[in-house]
């Protein structure tokens, strides 16, 4: 079956909220296409609400929030792949760079091919992207390219992407929420938790203070049947991380996170050395599969952390899950128990126990009311495993789907 149309789409639906059509900086398709929430909030989520170290915090003007360095306009759009005969997969990206990768490098090298040559198909557009660049925001697109390949073979198949895969090897994924509001995440009956680390080295020895305070209050209110883990966003050097490893010793944090930006690898490896008896995760920025072969190799992560929608998609990711478990290390997708791409994988692989659940909206607001298309909500801190239909079955209607102008 060959492949007769690559479309960039976005998604429009008449009962979601007011930035449906992506325009918001930085939303994704996945999150346009979610329903508005029919609950009344109890207070703003933590996003808006307050700092987070980040690669950008040594500089005072941007220091204060993310919201004040992050693209002003990273719509969200889907890129729609179709075969002869009419059958359709989507794959969801953000950003118009992203997109116009997607329309002008990657479309026409790819119309015609045999729409099931998923790997042929991958390795062209990671080698057309050299001359310009494949890590980054071409790596985006190709996630994007790459996940509706798979919902088109699945739909055509008719079969799930995780049957795909072989099926699931669990019937049950433990979760954690990521996020700052973690009264609310108890309520819903989280057992772990993600907080986003609020300061880094510019901050000195008061912004030590300040994250042990925070952490020592959090696990004080979970108590210590309960896993905590700190997420540092790329906002450390090692000597930072290693100091605040040392305070945060008493409070038995799970893992620590990406301290480091991606490029340090030489780092990664001495903060490991330095850091033997703290499990360190980390690999969302990392992309494609080829970054992994460093760090398996030297152990300088404990837990792999790469997003499907970023690192090129389910082909790299399955490269890397088998890279951890050869080398007996646990991957755990970025944001993976959130959308149907990352749950399928998730299910799939047998070293992959655990799952992440991003939670950006407001206290007071059920899951399922703002749950993307097509995805599991956990209950309890578990994603119980349900039969779904072919392809990723992510819940969108093509009469929802629009062209994306670039």
């Amino acid at each position: 079956m060959k492949i007769r149309a690559v479309e960039l789409v976005r998604v429009v639906r008449a009962d979601g909220p007011a930035h449906a059509s992506g325009a918001q900086a930085g939303s994704t398709l996945s999150a346009s296409a979610a329903p508005a929430p029919k609950s009344r909030p109890r207070r703003k989520a933590w996003p808006t609400e307050i700092e987070v170290a980040n690669p950008m915090s040594r500089f005072p003007r941007f220091k204060p929030r993310r919201q004040l360095y992050a693209a002003r306009q990273w719509p969200g759009f889907a890129v729609k792949i179709t075969a002869e005969d009419g059958t359709w997969g989507l794959g969801s990206c953000a950003g118009r760079p992203a997109a116009a990768v997607v329309a002008d490098a990657f479309a026409h090298i790819i119309a015609g091919e045999d729409c099931m040559g998923i790997e042929k198909l991958w390795d062209m557009m990671f080698r057309v992207s050299k001359p310009f660049g494949t890590v980054g925001i071409a790596t985006v697109a190709l996630s994007a390219v790459d996940l509706a390949l798979w919902d088109l073979k699945g739909k055509l198949l008719g079969k799930s992407v995780c049957e795909l895969l072989g099926g699931p090897v669990r019937e049950r994924v433990f979760t954690y929420a990521t996020g700052d509001d973690c009264d609310w995440y108890l309520e819903l009956g989280f057992k772990a938790f993600k907080l986003p680390c609020k300061y880094g080295p510019a901050d000195g020895a008061w912004g030590l203070d300040q994250n042990e305070r925070r952490v020592a209050e959090v696990r004080e209110l979970i108590g210590d049947d309960c896993e905590l883990m700190l997420d540092c966003y790329m906002a450390f050097d090692v000597d930072y991380a290693v100091r605040l490893a040392e305070r945060l010793k008493p409070y038995k944090l799970r893992w620590l996170e990406e301290c480091l930006i991606p490029e340090d690898s030489l780092g990664h490896l001495e903060l490991k050395r330095r850091l033997p008896w703290q499990t360190l995760a980390g690999g969302e920025h990392f992309y494609t599969h080829y970054p992994y072969q460093l760090i398996v190799e030297h152990r300088a992560l404990d837990i792999l952390q790469p997003d499907i929608q970023w690192v090129g998609g389910l082909t790299p990711c399955l490269k890397i899950c088998h890279m951890a478990e050869a080398a007996g290390l646990e991957v755990c997708l970025h944001g993976g128990a959130r959308d149907p791409y990352g749950q399928h994988l998730t299910f799939a692989m047998p070293n992959t126990p655990w799952g992440e659940y991003y939670i950006g909206s407001d206290p007071g607001i059920p899951l399922a009311e703002v749950a993307q298309p097509g995805a599991l909500v956990p209950e309890n801190g578990y994603l119980d495993f349900t039969a779904t239909g072919p392809g990723f079955d992510l819940g969108i209607a093509e009469d929802w789907l629009e062209p994306f102008a670039l």
